[in-house]
């Protein structure tokens, strides 16, 4: 077999896969290089098999609002949790079948094995030397477990071995409350399981405006305790493993580490480079073009650290696989930031964070869903949605909430952000009642009436009734 290529692909996740397709389109003269389980993070470990656990964590939940809609007969349901972690594992294997799909036909450009680069252009597997002229690193990400936790063997969980458990220990803590904390610490404690939640910093579901922070918060703890501002500390005790935080200490019969996934980045020898590697180890990137400095190495996906959600990696998968076939790179125009967590309330950010904003460059529009009434006919009354526009012009800058819906009103606003509509832009779009929608209308004309005034010919400019059942 020629050892020589025209390009190198180097993962076979999302951001691989993606890449894969479009090299092929152009040139036969490609391997596939993989470490490890084919398959993609977010069917084996991630999004899928995350969401289904939450689907039956919501389902089982909402057993505490039959009484209120006059449904009678909830205390007698049940939860059978191995057949729910069996399920989870069914139909995630469904979804990591048809991912395989896309390499299952490639043949001997498909090598198993760990590459290791002698340089920007050639690189080690198996024994064998392998060049091209470009080469695509998408090698992804795995969980961050500290060291000195690895000696608690099964005690210790991620999400890489969390679906593959029989069933659940009565006692969880979950250290980290990002997203993925978040998220599983909130489904297991739907499915029964004490559940205590920990994070260093104050913030969760990495949010940065401290009223959406403290409001989701705040609900949350409604379900479970959580201990934020101080580091955890985990050691092996006859009954389980304890988990000291500040002041805090709890005994649990598992941990959950949720503290974020770390690129797989290390062994593979990008010290052979020749550039200069930052505190993390990390080349310098460009993520308009995803090219490494000048080198003809790409860098695409959880890897490079820049944006750990699927439709990120599957564009710099894209957009490496396009530059490695073409003599210069292009550089692309990236998405509005979106970012979602499957709670309840959800939580999303959209386009500028609060955080992102300067002092005096926008006004702020808020909603509160406890009186917004398709929330309070749901019985998802709960939650808050603030959105920021630029001052005076009134162009959406980006929002951020835990609020009802909010996976598809964050899909609206992205929308709005990317085709750098108005305030007024939006409220001249249809708002049909009642919806949810109706509740980001409010916070959007909290916005209209910090902003210039209206024409009242303006269908825009309308106000509010006042009245819960219109508003």
């Amino acid at each position: 077999m020629d050892e020589s290529f025209d390009v190198i692909i180097i993962g076979a996740g999302t951001a691989g896969l993606a890449a894969l397709r479009e090299v092929r389109k152009r040139t036969e003269r490609f391997v596939l290089v993989n470490d490890g389980p084919y398959g993609t993070t977010c069917a084996r470990v991630g999004c899928m098999p995350s969401k289904l656990l939450v689907e039956a964590a919501n389902a089982f939940y909402r057993r505490h609002a039959f009484e209120t809609f006059g449904i009678r007969g909830s205390d007698g349901l049940s939860l059978d949790i191995p057949a729910v972690l069996r399920r989870v594992r069914s139909l995630r294997d469904g979804f990591v079948a048809g991912a395989l799909k896309a390499t299952d036909d490639l043949g001997e450009r498909n090598i198993p094995g760990r590459a290791r680069f002698l340089g920007p252009d050639t690189i080690e597997v198996g024994g064998r030397k392998l060049s091209a002229k470009r080469i695509v690193i998408a090698t992804g990400s795995r969980p961050i477990v500290p060291g000195p936790w690895e000696s608690l063997g099964e005690r210790i969980m991620t999400t890489d071995t969390l679906f593959e458990q029989d069933d659940l220990p009565r006692r969880i803590g979950v250290i980290g409350m990002g997203a993925i904390g978040v998220e599983m610490a909130q489904a297991l404690s739907r499915l029964g399981v004490e559940v205590t939640g920990f994070d260093a910093i104050t913030r969760v579901a990495g949010l940065s405006d401290d009223t959406v922070n403290d409001a989701l918060l705040e609900l949350l703890r409604e379900e479970f305790p959580i201990h934020m501002g101080a580091a955890a500390a985990v050691s092996a005790k006859a009954d389980g493993v304890e988990i000291r935080s500040g002041e805090t200490t709890v005994v649990v019969d598992r941990v959950l580490t949720a503290l974020g996934r770390r690129p797989n980045l290390d062994g593979l020898g990008l010290d052979s480079f020749g550039v200069e590697l930052d505190e993390r180890g990390m080349p310098p990137l460009d993520t308009t073009t995803m090219q490494i400095g000048d080198l003809p190495v790409f860098l695409a996906g959880d890897a490079n650290g820049h944006a750990a959600v699927l439709h990120e990696a599957a564009d710099e998968g894209r957009i490496a696989g396009l530059n490695a076939v073409t003599e210069e790179s292009r550089c692309f125009q990236r998405r509005t930031p979106l970012g979602i967590v499957f709670g309840d309330p959800g939580a999303a950010f959209v386009g500028r964070r609060f955080a992102e904003l300067e002092a005096g460059e926008a006004v702020v529009g808020e909603v509160r869903f406890e009186r917004q009434g398709r929330a309070r006919a749901a019985l998802r009354n709960k939650g808050v949605m603030r959105i920021y526009a630029a001052s005076p012009s009134g162009r959406l800058l980006g929002a951020e909430m835990c609020a009802p819906s909010s996976e598809h009103m964050a899909h609206l606003l992205a929308l709005a952000v990317d085709r750098q509509l108005t305030v007024a832009d939006l409220l001249r779009m249809p708002f049909y009642h009642p919806v949810l929608e109706e509740g980001m209308r409010t916070a959007l004309r909290d916005l209209a009436r910090q902003l210039p005034r209206l024409s009242d010919s303006d269908l825009a400019a309308c106000d509010a009734f006042e009245v819960e059942a219109l508003d």
